[in-house]
């Protein structure tokens, strides 16, 4: 179970599951959990207009087969979870959630937008997935945040002077993936078209952790 995240908004954490998730569905079955709500959007998919993971995490009984149930298809080996239309619960059930994603499928990739995971998630994925650009804003926001990721994935950019490797040791985790900045990746999401046009470069970078 993968976790991607950022501290600043931005930086690509939606691009980043959301890639994740189609290099795995070649080769497993993969539950993409939408907790952003821009996953629709970047894969080029109609809005969802039905309940979604708002919904779950409200439901005081709600299990691992409801939450299948809302599941749509994005691909035959990938399916996504909406983040649905209703306010995030004042108490939303994150200790319940990982259990319950856990029976979902094989290879579950969640993307969890901006800001810090909730602990009871963080602590119980097998990856916590920092998304950063070399960016001085992103990593003083980061400072004052608890959670600690065990990966980092940096998009590369020209011109920056934080390199990964100082990236790394201020965060305390190691670079797992570096995606340089594509010109073309963001014009496929733009496009709503990152489900058919997933570059080489984007696909190439992710592999390792695939």
């Amino acid at each position: 179970m993968l976790l991607c995240w950022s501290a600043k908004g931005g930086s690509g954490a939606t691009v980043v599951a959301a890639a994740l998730s189609l290099v795995l569905s070649t080769t497993r079955s993969v539950t993409l959990a939408d907790l952003g709500g821009d996953i629709p959007a970047a894969l080029g998919l109609p809005e969802p207009a039905g309940p979604g993971l708002t919904d779950w995490l409200a439901s005081p009984d709600a299990d691992a087969a409801a939450l299948a149930r809302l599941a749509i298809d994005v691909n035959p080996s990938l399916r996504l979870l909406p983040r649905g239309a209703a306010p995030m619960p004042t108490q939303p059930r994150w200790a319940d959630l990982v259990p319950a994603l856990s029976d979902v499928d094989e290879e579950v990739v969640i993307d969890g937008g901006t800001g810090e995971p909730p602990d009871e998630l963080d602590r119980a994925v097998d990856q916590s997935l920092l998304v950063i650009r070399p960016c001085y804003l992103a990593m003083r926001r980061l400072v004052s945040m608890r959670s600690r990721p065990t990966g980092v994935i940096v998009i590369s950019e020209p011109g920056r002077n934080l390199r990964s490797i100082d990236l790394a040791h201020s965060i305390g985790a190691p670079v797992v993936a570096q995606v340089p900045f594509d010109p073309a990746v963001f014009n496929a999401v733009n496009a709503g078209l990152l489900a058919g046009r997933l570059t080489r470069s984007l696909s190439h970078a992710l592999r390792d952790i695939a």
